[in-house]
């Protein structure tokens, strides 16, 4: 099969889809597009700025706690963490730069943690988008039902039926896989900031946080 063909027969399949759900199978379709490509960008800008990938921060930070300042000046210049620019001016300013590093530190969250509040909003919104097309559908086919009178053919409230419960379906399949990935995702933030947290009291008060950096490794 030729690409042409296989994509003319998605785009009939796909028309097919839209027409049977209606726009509630539209916009739950609408969705998972703009959440996918949200989390595409997630992934890239994750990869860009390095999170979660702490091992030169590491070895800065050990050169640091054993006084060899200008090995861990110099590992935190080579690094490409988005996190070195931080502990570096912690490690050059001490403690009078502790207010402004963790200022910055959490500006830096709040920039990864950017779409992550959308793919949340769909991941609990998609399921109630699909119960209501559910249950417009069920007031169609059952106002059908009424019409027809005495003379009910099963197979035309079936057929209403399971047409309905499509968007319920699509809801769900909307759902779970966004509710996944914005739970990884999440996850993958709190970690790094847990880290930074702890790398920051090493650096800016060493004897109360050695502890915090071992139980963030």
């Amino acid at each position: 099969m030729s690409l042409s063909s296989l994509w003319a027969s998605l785009m009939a399949s796909l028309r097919d889809i839209l027409a049977t759900g209606g726009p509630v199978v539209a916009l739950l379709l609408a969705l998972s597009v703009i959440s996918a490509a949200t989390v595409i960008y997630k992934l890239w800008q994750f990869r860009r700025a390095r999170v979660g990938r702490h091992a030169r921060l590491r070895l800065a930070l050990n050169a640091a706690e054993q006084g060899e300042s200008a090995t861990a000046t110099a590992l935190l210049r080579d690094s490409r963490s988005y996190l070195a620019p931080v502990l570096l001016r912690a490690l050059s300013g001490g403690a009078a730069q502790e207010d402004r590093c963790d200022a910055e530190g959490e500006a830096l969250f709040a920039r990864l943690e950017t779409g992550l509040g959308f793919l949340d909003m769909v991941a609990q919104l998609a399921p109630l988008i699909g119960l209501f097309g559910t249950v417009i559908g069920m007031i169609e086919a059952f106002q059908g039902l009424q019409s027809a009178g005495t003379s009910v053919d099963p197979t035309v409230l079936a057929g209403g039926i399971w047409v309905a419960l499509l968007t319920t379906a699509a809801g769900l399949a909307v759902a779970m896989p966004v509710a996944a990935l914005h739970g990884w995702l999440s996850g993958v933030v709190e970690r790094d900031r847990v880290f930074a947290n702890a790398a920051l009291r090493q650096i800016l008060a060493p004897a109360m946080a050695k502890h915090w950096l071992q139980e963030a490794a």
